[in-house]
Protein backbone atom coordinates (compact mmCIF):
# COMPACT_ATOMS: atom_id res chain seq x y z
CA UNK A 1 0.00 0.00 0.00
CA UNK A 2 1.02 3.41 -0.70
CA UNK A 3 0.29 5.27 2.11
CA UNK A 4 0.46 9.79 2.62
CA UNK A 5 1.37 10.95 5.88
CA UNK A 6 0.15 14.62 6.40
CA UNK A 7 1.86 15.77 9.20
CA UNK A 8 3.75 18.78 9.86
CA UNK A 9 6.21 17.74 12.73
CA UNK A 10 8.91 16.31 10.62
CA UNK A 11 9.81 13.72 13.74
CA UNK A 12 6.65 12.60 13.90
CA UNK A 13 6.13 12.20 10.30
CA UNK A 14 9.66 10.07 10.16
CA UNK A 15 8.48 7.83 13.38
CA UNK A 16 5.03 7.48 10.87
CA UNK A 17 7.26 6.91 7.92
CA UNK A 18 9.30 4.06 9.81
CA UNK A 19 6.07 1.78 11.10
CA UNK A 20 4.56 2.01 7.55
CA UNK A 21 7.81 0.92 6.23
CA UNK A 22 8.75 -1.81 8.86
CA UNK A 23 5.15 -3.00 8.12
CA UNK A 24 5.82 -3.32 4.39
CA UNK A 25 3.82 0.20 3.00
CA UNK A 26 5.25 2.50 0.85
CA UNK A 27 5.01 6.27 2.12
CA UNK A 28 5.28 9.70 0.77
CA UNK A 29 4.89 12.69 3.52
CA UNK A 30 3.16 16.37 2.87
CA UNK A 31 4.01 18.74 5.36
CA UNK A 32 0.88 20.95 4.58
CA UNK A 33 -2.55 20.80 2.97
CA UNK A 34 -1.01 22.24 -0.55
CA UNK A 35 1.65 19.64 -0.38
CA UNK A 36 -0.40 16.52 0.01
CA UNK A 37 -3.19 17.64 -2.80
CA UNK A 38 -0.32 17.56 -5.29
CA UNK A 39 0.95 14.59 -4.09
CA UNK A 40 -2.84 13.01 -5.05
CA UNK A 41 -2.55 14.37 -7.79
CA UNK A 42 0.44 12.89 -9.12
CA UNK A 43 0.37 9.53 -7.24
CA UNK A 44 -1.84 6.71 -6.83
CA UNK A 45 -2.63 7.18 -2.80
CA UNK A 46 -4.29 4.01 -1.15
CA UNK A 47 -4.95 5.94 2.04
CA UNK A 48 -3.91 9.52 3.94
CA UNK A 49 -2.73 9.39 7.84
CA UNK A 50 -3.83 13.12 8.42
CA UNK A 51 -3.03 15.31 11.01
CA UNK A 52 -5.43 17.94 12.41
CA UNK A 53 -3.28 21.17 12.96
CA UNK A 54 -1.44 21.83 9.53
CA UNK A 55 0.56 25.14 8.92
CA UNK A 56 -2.25 26.33 6.19
CA UNK A 57 -5.31 25.40 7.56
CA UNK A 58 -7.31 22.47 9.57
CA UNK A 59 -7.00 19.26 8.62
CA UNK A 60 -10.41 18.31 7.96
CA UNK A 61 -10.07 20.93 5.54
CA UNK A 62 -7.79 18.73 3.55
CA UNK A 63 -10.78 15.42 4.55
CA UNK A 64 -13.12 17.63 2.87
CA UNK A 65 -11.83 18.47 -0.24
CA UNK A 66 -10.80 14.82 -0.77
CA UNK A 67 -14.53 13.78 -0.26
CA UNK A 68 -15.61 16.91 -2.29
CA UNK A 69 -13.68 15.22 -5.75
CA UNK A 70 -15.66 11.86 -4.77
CA UNK A 71 -11.80 10.29 -4.00
CA UNK A 72 -12.87 7.15 -2.01
CA UNK A 73 -9.64 7.23 0.01
CA UNK A 74 -9.38 5.50 3.40
CA UNK A 75 -9.02 8.56 5.81
CA UNK A 76 -7.36 8.19 9.18
CA UNK A 77 -6.72 11.13 11.76
CA UNK A 78 -4.03 10.92 13.92
CA UNK A 79 -3.77 14.12 16.20
CA UNK A 80 -2.75 14.82 19.59
CA UNK A 81 -6.43 16.37 19.94
CA UNK A 82 -8.72 14.08 22.12
CA UNK A 83 -11.39 16.71 22.30
CA UNK A 84 -14.82 15.06 21.83
CA UNK A 85 -15.62 18.36 19.59
CA UNK A 86 -12.30 17.73 17.57
CA UNK A 87 -13.67 13.76 17.05
CA UNK A 88 -16.92 14.80 16.14
CA UNK A 89 -15.16 17.35 13.27
CA UNK A 90 -13.19 15.31 11.57
CA UNK A 91 -15.43 12.52 11.66
CA UNK A 92 -18.20 15.37 9.99
CA UNK A 93 -15.64 15.91 7.28
CA UNK A 94 -15.91 11.99 6.48
CA UNK A 95 -12.72 10.86 7.71
CA UNK A 96 -12.61 7.05 8.42
CA UNK A 97 -11.34 7.00 11.87
CA UNK A 98 -9.64 8.98 14.56
CA UNK A 99 -6.73 7.63 16.73
CA UNK A 100 -5.19 9.98 19.60
CA UNK A 101 -1.56 10.45 20.29
CA UNK A 102 0.52 8.92 21.84
CA UNK A 103 -0.80 5.83 20.29
CA UNK A 104 1.42 2.37 20.00
CA UNK A 105 2.83 1.24 16.50
CA UNK A 106 0.73 -1.82 16.24
CA UNK A 107 -2.68 0.15 16.86
CA UNK A 108 -2.00 2.41 14.43
CA UNK A 109 -1.36 -0.33 11.51
CA UNK A 110 -4.57 -2.37 13.19
CA UNK A 111 -6.59 0.87 12.46
CA UNK A 112 -5.07 1.48 9.22
CA UNK A 113 -5.78 -1.74 7.77
CA UNK A 114 -9.23 -2.08 9.29
CA UNK A 115 -10.30 1.46 7.99
CA UNK A 116 -8.99 0.20 4.46
CA UNK A 117 -10.83 -3.37 4.42
CA UNK A 118 -14.01 -0.68 5.13
CA UNK A 119 -13.62 1.24 2.58
CA UNK A 120 -13.12 -1.51 0.18
CA UNK A 121 -16.31 -3.39 1.33
CA UNK A 122 -14.23 -5.94 3.35
CA UNK A 123 -14.92 -6.19 7.20
CA UNK A 124 -12.79 -9.25 7.93
CA UNK A 125 -9.00 -9.11 6.91
CA UNK A 126 -9.34 -11.92 4.27
CA UNK A 127 -10.60 -11.21 1.08
CA UNK A 128 -12.07 -14.33 -0.95
CA UNK A 129 -12.17 -14.33 -4.49
CA UNK A 130 -13.34 -17.77 -5.99
CA UNK A 131 -10.99 -20.48 -3.64
CA UNK A 132 -8.43 -17.71 -3.25
CA UNK A 133 -8.10 -16.27 0.16
CA UNK A 134 -5.94 -13.32 0.63
CA UNK A 135 -4.94 -13.12 4.07
CA UNK A 136 -4.33 -9.45 4.65
CA UNK A 137 -2.88 -9.52 8.42
CA UNK A 138 -0.70 -12.31 7.50
CA UNK A 139 0.49 -10.92 4.11
CA UNK A 140 -0.59 -14.58 2.73
CA UNK A 141 -2.38 -15.82 -0.55
CA UNK A 142 -4.29 -19.59 0.09
CA UNK A 143 -5.73 -21.76 -2.23
CA UNK A 144 -7.90 -24.54 -1.06
CA UNK A 145 -6.18 -23.47 2.51
CA UNK A 146 -2.67 -24.06 0.92
CA UNK A 147 -0.06 -21.34 1.13
CA UNK A 148 0.86 -19.79 -2.59
CA UNK A 149 5.08 -19.25 -2.85
CA UNK A 150 4.73 -15.66 -3.42
CA UNK A 151 7.39 -13.02 -4.05
CA UNK A 152 6.86 -10.15 -2.19
CA UNK A 153 5.87 -8.20 -5.51
CA UNK A 154 3.39 -11.18 -6.17
CA UNK A 155 1.77 -10.68 -3.10
CA UNK A 156 1.16 -7.19 -3.19
CA UNK A 157 -0.07 -7.27 -6.56
CA UNK A 158 -2.67 -9.97 -5.68
CA UNK A 159 -3.35 -7.73 -2.47
CA UNK A 160 -3.68 -4.78 -4.68
CA UNK A 161 -6.23 -6.46 -6.83
CA UNK A 162 -7.81 -8.40 -4.14
CA UNK A 163 -8.87 -5.45 -2.48
CA UNK A 164 -10.37 -3.69 -5.46
CA UNK A 165 -12.13 -6.64 -7.36
CA UNK A 166 -13.86 -6.00 -10.30
CA UNK A 167 -12.09 -2.52 -10.89
CA UNK A 168 -9.49 -2.05 -13.77
CA UNK A 169 -6.17 -1.03 -12.32
CA UNK A 170 -3.59 0.61 -14.67
CA UNK A 171 -0.23 -0.66 -14.98
CA UNK A 172 0.84 3.04 -13.41
CA UNK A 173 -1.23 2.32 -10.98
CA UNK A 174 0.33 -1.06 -9.66
CA UNK A 175 3.80 0.58 -10.16
CA UNK A 176 3.03 2.99 -7.37
CA UNK A 177 1.72 0.43 -5.67
CA UNK A 178 5.03 -1.51 -5.82
CA UNK A 179 7.38 1.20 -6.05
CA UNK A 180 5.69 4.06 -4.30
CA UNK A 181 7.08 6.39 -7.16
CA UNK A 182 10.81 5.61 -6.46
CA UNK A 183 13.73 3.79 -8.78
CA UNK A 184 10.06 2.94 -10.99
CA UNK A 185 11.25 0.28 -13.95
CA UNK A 186 9.30 0.44 -17.30
CA UNK A 187 5.48 -0.71 -17.23
CA UNK A 188 6.35 -3.69 -19.25
CA UNK A 189 7.28 -5.17 -15.78
CA UNK A 190 3.74 -5.42 -14.52
CA UNK A 191 3.13 -7.77 -17.72
CA UNK A 192 5.97 -10.57 -16.41
CA UNK A 193 4.77 -10.09 -12.54
CA UNK A 194 0.91 -10.84 -14.28
CA UNK A 195 1.89 -13.29 -15.93
CA UNK A 196 3.84 -14.75 -13.46
CA UNK A 197 1.35 -14.52 -10.79
CA UNK A 198 -1.35 -16.01 -13.44
CA UNK A 199 0.73 -19.20 -13.97
CA UNK A 200 1.36 -19.79 -10.09
CA UNK A 201 -2.28 -19.70 -9.51
CA UNK A 202 -3.07 -22.17 -12.44
CA UNK A 203 -0.38 -24.89 -10.69
CA UNK A 204 -2.21 -24.13 -6.89
CA UNK A 205 -5.10 -25.04 -8.65
CA UNK A 206 -7.09 -21.59 -8.65
CA UNK A 207 -10.74 -21.93 -9.68
CA UNK A 208 -13.83 -19.14 -9.96
CA UNK A 209 -11.28 -16.72 -9.91
CA UNK A 210 -9.22 -14.71 -12.87
CA UNK A 211 -6.61 -12.26 -13.69
CA UNK A 212 -8.16 -10.15 -17.18
CA UNK A 213 -6.75 -7.86 -19.10
CA UNK A 214 -8.63 -4.95 -20.19
CA UNK A 215 -6.90 -3.77 -23.35
CA UNK A 216 -5.04 -0.69 -23.19
CA UNK A 217 -6.40 -0.02 -19.22
CA UNK A 218 -4.78 -2.75 -17.04
CA UNK A 219 -6.04 -5.43 -15.54
CA UNK A 220 -9.15 -6.83 -13.63
CA UNK A 221 -9.65 -9.18 -10.96
CA UNK A 222 -13.19 -11.05 -11.36
CA UNK A 223 -15.17 -13.91 -9.86
CA UNK A 224 -16.24 -16.37 -12.57
CA UNK A 225 -18.44 -19.28 -12.17
CA UNK A 226 -16.38 -22.36 -12.01
CA UNK A 227 -15.59 -22.74 -8.56
CA UNK A 228 -17.17 -25.57 -7.81
CA UNK A 229 -15.36 -27.51 -10.86
CA UNK A 230 -12.86 -29.51 -10.77
CA UNK A 231 -9.30 -28.27 -11.77
CA UNK A 232 -9.17 -30.61 -14.76
CA UNK A 233 -12.27 -28.75 -16.12
CA UNK A 234 -11.01 -25.47 -16.48
CA UNK A 235 -9.00 -24.24 -19.57
CA UNK A 236 -5.39 -23.57 -18.89
CA UNK A 237 -4.58 -19.74 -19.39
CA UNK A 238 -1.09 -19.85 -19.30
CA UNK A 239 1.73 -22.08 -20.96
CA UNK A 240 5.65 -21.64 -22.07
CA UNK A 241 5.41 -18.81 -24.04
CA UNK A 242 7.10 -15.91 -24.12
CA UNK A 243 5.92 -12.29 -22.71
CA UNK A 244 5.37 -11.59 -27.10
CA UNK A 245 3.98 -14.52 -27.63
CA UNK A 246 1.54 -14.45 -25.13
CA UNK A 247 0.31 -11.04 -26.32
CA UNK A 248 -0.15 -12.09 -29.46
CA UNK A 249 -1.85 -15.26 -28.63
CA UNK A 250 -4.50 -13.79 -26.28
CA UNK A 251 -4.79 -16.50 -23.50
CA UNK A 252 -7.68 -17.19 -21.59
CA UNK A 253 -7.81 -14.35 -18.85
CA UNK A 254 -7.65 -12.01 -21.19
CA UNK A 255 -10.26 -9.11 -22.54
CA UNK A 256 -10.64 -7.03 -25.56
CA UNK A 257 -11.99 -3.49 -24.21
CA UNK A 258 -14.89 -2.45 -26.50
Amino acid sequence: MHILIVEDDPVVADVLGMTLEEAGHFQSTAHNIETALAELKHNAIDAVLLDINLPDGDGTRLARLIRKNHMPLPILVVSGNASTDDKIAALGAKADGYLTKPFDRFELLANLDAIIRRTHGHSSATVSVGNLEVDLNRHMALIEGQQLQLTGKEFRIVEFLALRKGSVLSKTAFLSHLYGGMDEPEPKIIDVFICKLRRKLEIAGARGMSIDTVWGQGYILRETEAVNQTPEALPTSIDDLSMDQLEASHPVGELRAS
